[in-house]
């Protein structure tokens, strides 16, 4: 089924095309005085040289293309084919022809006009072969360039989600020594927790988009963490709307963001400090704010990577091909990181 559609759509149109030229050229060929067998006879050989030259010239070009500016290559190669296929039906109709003098005598007058015309023929179907074969070969390196881009992609965006882990776990192992012992007891549910972390952060390696809310599941895993390293000090507010819970957002892009407000929130101070997040949906973006209290006059440079507004910085890119995703900003005595993410 699928080959008598593949012949209909394919090889059918030209058999047709093909069919009405060659009852064209007869019926013009007859007009010139020449019989209708003869004049059928001649179109029917004629077309037939013409059309094995064109099965060449494509062929050629399938396998070898010239380049960019060889063109007297092809301007040569014209000329030969032209030429090849005259004499091919010029040596076919003497054969077939060999007693009708009269015949073989408008044979040789023709030559010149079956020289040209064959030319033109011949420089069209090169041209037509150069141009699609050129075209496919310009969309198959585009495929293969894009192809290599993506995979470049995500080998990168599986880099930063390997640096995240090690980024967080040594601060967490950092956390746990030095609660084993002063507080035990917290050091062994941070461990639980940490444990728990971890599994969720292994599942979600694969994952390139997640719901918001299984992110915002897999945050309050850390916030947890967290408030068990910081005790009282740390508070989290945290407002949703309805509609932004079921957006996409890629996976493990909150943490670095919001222990970089923690770090920046609490470091600094001895009191407590608010830590709050706000999602909205706007249009077709989802827009996703968090506060931590800064005051620059008495925050002190923190030794870091800088790896956490970085690597969201660069994830964002690598995702969605945009560098206005993520800003941040002051506003009296807070410190404003926003996402917004297209949907």
């Amino acid at each position: 089924m699928n080959k008598t559609i593949f012949i209909s759509r394919t090889i059918l149109p030209y058999v047709l095309w093909w069919s009405l030229w060659i009852l064209l050229q007869t019926l013009v060929l007859h007009r010139l005085f020449l019989s209708w067998d003869i004049a059928f006879t001649d179109a029917l050989i004629s077309n037939i040289t013409l059309a094995l030259a064109g099965f060449v010239i494509t062929s050629t070009y399938r396998f070898y293309t010239p380049g960019q500016g060889n063109y007297l290559y092809r301007f040569g190669y014209v000329l030969i084919a032209a030429m090849a296929c005259v004499s091919g039906t010029k040596w076919l109709l003497q054969l077939w022809f060999v007693a009708d003098k009269n015949y073989l005598m408008y044979l040789e007058i023709s030559q010149p006009v079956r020289y040209l015309f064959a030319l033109l023929m011949i420089a069209f179907i090169t041209v037509v072969s150069w141009l699609r074969f050129t075209i496919s070969d310009e969309k198959e390196y585009k495929k293969r360039k894009d192809e290599a881009e993506r995979l470049l992609r995500e080998a990168e965006l599986a880099k930063l989600r390997q640096q995240l882990q090690p980024h967080f776990l040594f601060n967490s192992l950092n956390s746990i020594s030095a609660l084993a012992g002063s507080q035990p007891d917290a050091a062994r549910k941070m461990i639980q927790q940490l444990s728990d972390f971890l599994r969720g952060t292994l599942k979600k390696d694969e994952q390139q988009l997640v719901n918001f809310t299984a992110e915002m599941e897999h945050l309050q895993l850390y916030l947890e963490i967290e408030k068990v390293r910081f005790g009282h000090r740390l508070n989290t507010l945290i407002k949703i709307g309805d509609e932004a819970l079921s957006k996409k957002i890629p996976s493990l892009l909150l943490q670095p963001l919001v222990e970089n407000a923690i770090k920046f929130g609490l470091y600094d101070t001895v009191g407590e400090v608010t830590v709050c997040i706000t999602a909205t949906t706007v249009d077709n973006f989802l827009f996703i704010t968090i506060e931590n209290p800064y005051d620059p006059k008495t925050a002190r440079p923190l030794n870091g990577t800088g790896f956490g507004l970085d690597s969201v910085y660069r994830r964002l890119f690598l995702i969605y091909g945009r560098t206005d995703l993520l800003t941040t900003s002051q506003a009296e005595k807070l410190f404003i990181t926003s996402l917004k993410i297209p949907q």
